[in-house]
C-alpha cells in the first residue's frame, strides 16, 4: 500500500528512493557547505503571523495577474534544467500540469525539451502561461533566437539569469562528475557542445565545465538594454538579492524583478531570499512586480511571502519531486498542494483575497541572548 503525500517533504522522500543518487544530487543540492539552502526553508520560521478573525472567509478567492496573464494563484512554478532526469516526460509533463492548475511555467534555457514541445504541452482548453528563462550565451546570436523561438512559440516574457556568469561550486556535483544521462541533452541546442551531451567533462562538475565554456561571464547592465532592445516581450531580471541592484534594475526599465539566490546552489553564506525581499520591495517602490522564490514548501510561507511584497512566489525543487513520483499526476498534486494550504492559510488569517494580504499580517520574531 503506499503511502499518502501529504506535505512536500513525503514527496522528497518519495523521490529520493527512485532517482538516480546522482540526479538527486543535483537537483537536491546548494552551494558549498550548503548554509543558504538550509537558511532559505529556515527563514519563513523567522516570521510569524498575525491573523484576524470575523471576517466571513466562506469564500476565498487566490487568483492573481501575473504580468498581464491571469492565474488561478500566487504560485507559480520555477526553471528547473533537465527535467526528463527525474520522469520521461519532463518538462511536458509539468507543463501540462500547469495548465490542469492554471498557474505558469517558467522553461529553463538548459530544458531537456524542446521550447515549443513545452508550449504544445501546454496549450489546451484550460489555462496556462509560459515564460522563458534566459542565459546570457557567449554567442549572442545564439541567446537571441532562443528568445525569437519563445516570441514565436508564445512565451509571454523573459526571465534573464543574471547572478551566473560562472556556475556555483557544487560539491555533491563534482563528486558525482554529474552529467547528463547520454538518452538526453538540452533540447533547445543542435550542437553537442551546446546540448550538454559530450561524453567527457573531466574530473569536475560537467555542467561548471559547461558554463565556463558557454556562458558569458562579461554580462552587464548594458546587457538587459540589448535584451529588451531585441525583444518586445516583458523582461524580468531573475537573481536580485538587495535593494541597490533592485533599483538599478528598474531604471534599466525591467519589467519585474524575482528575488532569488539561486535556489543556494551560487554563492553560499547569502541571505535567505525571504530576508531580503522587503528590502527589493522598498527599492522598487511599485515601478514593477516583485517576484521570489526559494525554500518555499509550505501554503504559510507562500502568505508570508506574499505579506512581505511578493506578488507571486516560485517553486522548483517540490516540483521535481512530485514529478519524479508520479510525472504529471505527481506535479499537479505538489501544486494542488500547496494552492489548498495557502488558501486554508489565508481564511485562517482572515484574507479573503490575495489583496487583503499586507505587510500586517506578518512579525518578525526578535531573538534575545541569554547569556
Amino acid at each position: 500500500m503506499s503511502v499518502q503525500r501529504v506535505c512536500v517533504a513525503d514527496f522528497e522522500e518519495q523521490a529520493k528512493k527512485v532517482l538516480p543518487k546522482a540526479v538527486y544530487d543535483y537537483y537536491r543540492s546548494g552551494a558549498d557547505e550548503q548554509n543558504t539552502l538550509t537558511d532559505n526553508v529556515a527563514a519563513f520560521n523567522r516570521w510569524r503571523l498575525i491573523p484576524r478573525v470575523l471576517r466571513d472567509v466562506s469564500t476565498v478567492d487566490l487568483s492573481v495577474s501575473l504580468l498581464g496573464q491571469s492565474l488561478s494563484m500566487p504560485i507559480c512554478v520555477a526553471a528547473t534544467a533537465m527535467q526528463r532526469m527525474a520522469h520521461p516526460e519532463g518538462e511536458t509533463a509539468t507543463a501540462r500540469a500547469c495548465r490542469a492548475v492554471g498557474t505558469g511555467m517558467m522553461l529553463s534555457s538548459w530544458a531537456t525539451s524542446t521550447i515549443e514541445e513545452v508550449m504544445s504541452a501546454m496549450t489546451g482548453s484550460q489555462g496556462g502561461v509560459m515564460w522563458l528563462q534566459l542565459y546570457i550565451y557567449k554567442d549572442r546570436e545564439l541567446t537571441l533566437s532562443l528568445v525569437r523561438r519563445a516570441e514565436e512559440a508564445g512565451y509571454k516574457a523573459i526571465f534573464v539569469t543574471v547572478d551566473t556568469p560562472y556556475l556555483g561550486r557544487r560539491r555533491d556535483d563534482m563528486r558525482n562528475r554529474f552529467k547528463l544521462p547520454p538518452h538526453l541533452s538540452m533540447s533547445n541546442f543542435s550542437s553537442a557542445s551546446l546540448a550538454f551531451s559530450e561524453g567527457n567533462y573531466g574530473n569536475d562538475s560537467g555542467l561548471a565545465v559547461y558554463v565556463a565554456n558557454a556562458i558569458d561571464p562579461s554580462l552587464s547592465w548594458d546587457d538587459i538594454t540589448w535584451i529588451k532592445k531585441h525583444t518586445y516581450l516583458p523582461v524580468i531580471v531573475k537573481g536580485v538579492v538587495n535593494g541597490e541592484d533592485a533599483t538599478q534594475a528598474v531604471n534599466y526599465g525591467v519589467d519585474g524583478i524575482l528575488v532569488s539566490n539561486h535556489g543556494a546552489r551560487q554563492l553560499d553564506g547569502v541571505h535567505a531570499t525571504l530576508d531580503v525581499l522587503e528590502e527589493v520591495v522598498q527599492a522598487v517602490q511599485g515601478r514593477c512586480d516583485v517576484y521570489m522564490d526559494g525554500g518555499v514548501r509550505r501554503g504559510t510561507d507562500v502568505l508570508k511571502a506574499l505579506a512581505l511584497g511578493a506578488k507571486a512566489v516560485f517553486i522548483g525543487r517540490p516540483v521535481l519531486w512530485g514529478l519524479a513520483c508520479q510525472g504529471e499526476q505527481g506535479v499537479i498534486e505538489i501544486l494542488e498542494l500547496l494552492h489548498d494550504e495557502l488558501r486554508l492559510a489565508m481564511a485562517l488569517s482572515g484574507c479573503r483575497s490575495v489583496s487583503e494580504v499586507s505587510r500586517a499580517l506578518v512579525r518578525k520574531m526578535e531573538f534575545t541572548s541569554r547569556m
